[in-house]
C-alpha cells in the first residue's frame, strides 16, 4: 500500500511558545506503530500543507503520484476542509483504490478521531473495488457524494 501524506489537522502540533499549530511530521507512522500494523507500506510526504492552502497545482502533484505508483491500493492523508475537492480531482484514476481520511483533532492530541480514521480508511483500500474513496466518522463515502458539515462536525452524504 502506498500512503500519501499532505499534512493537515492530523499532522498538526501545538507551538505553546506561539500558540498556534503548525504542520509537522507526518504522524502516520507513529499511529503504525502505535497499534502494531504489519502491512506492507511506503510512505511518501508529498507536502505539510493546512487544506485550505491546497491548490490545483497540489492536486496535480498527488494524482500524479496516484497515476504513477505501481500500488492499487493508495491511502491519502489530507486536512478535511478541502478533501472532497482533491478526492473529485482523483475520480477518473482508472484501477486504483484511493481512500483520503484525516481527522478534526491532531493525532497527537489525547482525544482524537485519527487512529480511527487511519483504520477505517485502510480497511477500505484494501476491502472496496477501484474507485475513490473518503473514509471519516467511522463511514466510507464514494467520492462525489460526501460534504463536510463543520458546524456538526462531521463527513455526511449529500
Amino acid at each position: 500500500m502506498l500512503i500519501l501524506t499532505t499534512g493537515g489537522t492530523i499532522d498538526k502540533i501545538y507551538f505553546d511558545a506561539k500558540s498556534e499549530y503548525e504542520i509537522g511530521e507526518p504522524t502516520i507512522t507513529h499511529i503504525f506503530q502505535e497499534v502494531g500494523a504489519t502491512l506492507p507500506h511506503e510512505i511518501i510526504s508529498l507536502m505539510r500543507k493546512d487544506s485550505l492552502e491546497i491548490n490545483d497545482e497540489d492536486r496535480a502533484l498527488i494524482r500524479k503520484n496516484c497515476v504513477e505508483c505501481q500500488a492499487s491500493q493508495i491511502l491519502i492523508t489530507h486536512g478535511t476542509d478541502t478533501m472532497c475537492e482533491t478526492a473529485a480531482a482523483l475520480q477518473d484514476i482508472q484501477g486504483k483504490t484511493i481512500v483520503l481520511t484525516g481527522a478534526l483533532a491532531p493525532a497527537r492530541f489525547k482525544i482524537t478521531d485519527a487512529v480511527f480514521n487511519v483504520g477505517t480508511a485502510i480497511g477500505a483500500a484494501q476491502s472496496k473495488p477501484p474507485g475513490v474513496y473518503i473514509a471519516m466518522n467511522g463511514q466510507i463515502f464514494e467520492a462525489g457524494t460526501v460534504r463536510k458539515n463543520r458546524e456538526a462536525g462531521k463527513f455526511e452524504r449529500i
